[in-house]
């Protein structure tokens, strides 16, 4: 990894924790078929390609890492193309809605207008970087 900053390795067991993850991961792109739901694990993982925010720099890097939330009950999409497993799309945000105590939604916003809503019985998210990162030479802009 890069000698100025280390791999993230993250986990997220409440809201705060979650937002934080979340800016980790804004701008982040994946193959609609590298998000995967294990129903018997209760596992929602999603591959992607991660911009290093915390790396700085004038162009920027990207690397590889992945999601993963536990304790999933169910998954709903919405606006995604799920039969193209080759299209991409791009992360903007992870959020929270609390329902029963300590359960409630993860949502995962893309550009575009779609979204995963993830029930969870409680936030168990792991963020982890699985590769040496690469440069970019296209930075995420974003209109004021």
């Amino acid at each position: 990894m890069s000698k100025t900053t280390p791999p993230l390795r993250l986990l997220a067991q409440d809201a705060e924790d979650l937002a934080v993850l979340s800016a980790a991961l804004q701008d982040a792109v994946a193959k609609i078929g590298d998000i995967h739901w294990d129903a018997q694990a209760r596992t929602l993982t999603l591959a992607c390609n991660r911009f290093r925010w915390e790396a700085g720099g004038k162009t920027g890097e990207r690397v590889r890492s992945a999601l993963q939330l536990g304790d999933v009950t169910g998954v709903q999409a919405r606006n995604l193309k799920r039969d193209a497993k080759g299209a991409i799309v791009e992360l903007l945000s992870i959020s929270f809605e609390p329902g029963e105590a300590p359960g409630g939604t993860v949502l995962l916003t893309f550009a575009g207008g779609g979204d995963l809503r993830v029930g969870v019985d409680c936030l168990d998210v792991v963020l982890a970087d699985v590769s040496e990162p690469w440069a970019t030479p296209r930075r995420p802009g974003h209109a004021d």
